[in-house]
């Protein structure tokens, strides 16, 4: 009995299954309006300049001082700095609520703010083209932290300047220093709060906070309550940043970092033999989503057409992630909704976090799900241009695919120079390659949770 229990195994697997048939699924949601907020720019067309350039967005940071020998670069956002006129182009009424609601925004919500509007004004929809009660969002980030800037004058106040602090002061003394509104600056929901109110979306609404698959599982929910009818149009992203006081800690504490010792721009090298691990970065998405046949009337230009998704966790008895199996299992699903095989594939956007094990592992899923064919789809790793975005990495590198796929060119995954035998797939090395009629974007977090995505033209 002892012997049985010792080598007893329990594998625990969650996959969800595509969307079961209902009276709305057979309607199309495209993809009508881009926004983006990252190290390559603080709009879509600025990061799509960057890409096609082959031109890196990770430089030696300047956000925080550098962690002595262990992070010294990242793909910041240098050209957001929380002014209004990073937010676009917007109406008089929409800069003076802004402007009134900053000072309850955090950097990671200001982006997300930001991407939103971009994306918003950039479906150009028409006064009246928005019925608010059939409107709404889906809108993801990472766990918020606040810098320790905020509690500096409460701890100065209960003795930090003197070199010891007196906890017992921080109820009446420190505390008061603190700003009142302090907390609404980090809560999760405010994205897509902030996002709700200064457009008037009255419909569903929804936070999530995974991580890196935010973003993609906030398209997949805009998308399925666009078919359930409970919706005609949806914005769906994420916000995100592994670049922080706190959250850069945590990364060199629980995951691989590129080699500090490389040059910035080649340190993010997704699918490389010679990887040594990840970029942090930090940046924002958000795409606007509607019914395939209502855009059209009005107009707009569909970018994009939302055809599958799907997601999956797996862990192993000592709660370990099996991000291999997860990323198989969102894949399949994504795939089989989409009703798309290999040979119908344009092109996969990787999660590619450039380190040893998930870039293995990733390349493996990719082969289970697509089987032999896998290693002959055209693969593109946007992290190579501005490492992992948290929860706004894949939001971004949706864009950027959904934009190759507008422009019908792929563009090529930087770095990637001596190809590796545990990940036999066929990086992009150059821009010669067609995108294809159809993409699947695939995210995955440490703890194995993964989604997948499939977007193909429109009709």
């Amino acid at each position: 009995m002892s012997h049985c229990l010792a080598n007893f195994s329990l594998n625990i697997e969650l996959r969800i299954p595509p969307m079961p048939a209902t009276s709305n699924q057979n309607q199309s949601v495209a993809i009508t309006g881009l926004g983006v907020v990252c190290p390559l720019g603080n709009s879509a067309a600025e990061m799509w300049d960057a890409i096609s350039a082959g031109r890196s967005g990770v430089e030696p940071l300047s956000l925080l001082p550098p962690l002595e020998g262990r992070v010294r670069f990242g793909g910041e956002a240098r050209q957001f700095t929380g002014e209004i006129d990073n937010f676009g182009d917007l109406p008089k009424d929409q800069k003076k609520a802004i402007r009134k609601a900053l000072k309850v925004m955090c950097r990671e919500t200001m982006m997300g703010v930001a991407a939103a509007q971009q994306a918003v004004a950039h479906a150009h929809f028409s006064d009246g083209a928005i019925d608010p009660e059939r409107a709404g969002i889906v809108f993801g980030s990472d766990y918020m932290l606040s810098p320790p800037s905020d509690f500096t004058d409460g701890m100065i106040k209960c003795g930090a300047r003197e070199g010891e602090v007196c906890y017992e002061m921080w109820g009446h003394e420190g505390l008061a220093e603190m700003n009142p509104l302090w907390m609404l600056k980090y809560l999760p929901n405010m994205p897509a709060s902030h996002i709700a109110i200064l457009n008037d979306l009255r419909g569903p609404n929804n936070s999530l906070t995974l991580r890196e698959i935010a973003g993609l599982m906030a398209v997949r929910e805009a998308a399925q309550t666009i078919q359930r009818g409970h919706a005609d149009i949806m914005i769906a992203g994420a916000t995100g940043t592994r670049i922080h006081s706190f959250k850069t800690v945590h990364a060199v504490q629980t995951e691989q970092l590129a080699n500090p010792e490389y040059e910035p721009a080649a340190a993010s090298r997704p699918f490389d033999l010679n990887r040594t691990g990840m970029v942090v970065g930090e940046g924002a998405g958000a795409i606007v989503l509607e019914e395939l046949e209502a855009a059209k009337r009005r107009g707009a230009t569909i970018y994009g057409v939302v055809v599958g998704s799907g997601s999956s966790v797996v862990t192993n008895s000592n709660l370990e992630g099996q991000r291999g199996k997860a990323l198989a299992n969102a894949a399949k699903s994504a795939l089989a909704e989409a009703q798309l095989n290999a040979q119908q594939l344009g092109h996969i956007s990787a999660h590619g976090l450039a380190t040893t094990a998930c870039d293995a592992e990733e390349a493996q899923a990719l082969l289970e799900a697509l089987g032999p064919k896998a290693s002959q789809v055209p693969v593109v790793a946007a992290k190579s241009y501005f490492g992992n975005l948290g929860a706004g990495s894949g939001i971004v590198e949706l864009v950027a695919s959904t934009l190759a796929l507008h422009q019908g060119r792929l563009f090529r995954t930087l770095n990637f120079e001596v190809p590796d035998p545990q990940a036999p797939l066929a990086v992009t090395r150059d821009s010669d390659h067609s995108a294809g009629s159809s993409f699947l974007k695939l995210s995955v977090t440490p703890q194995a949770q993964a989604a997948a995505v499939v977007v193909r033209q429109a009709d």
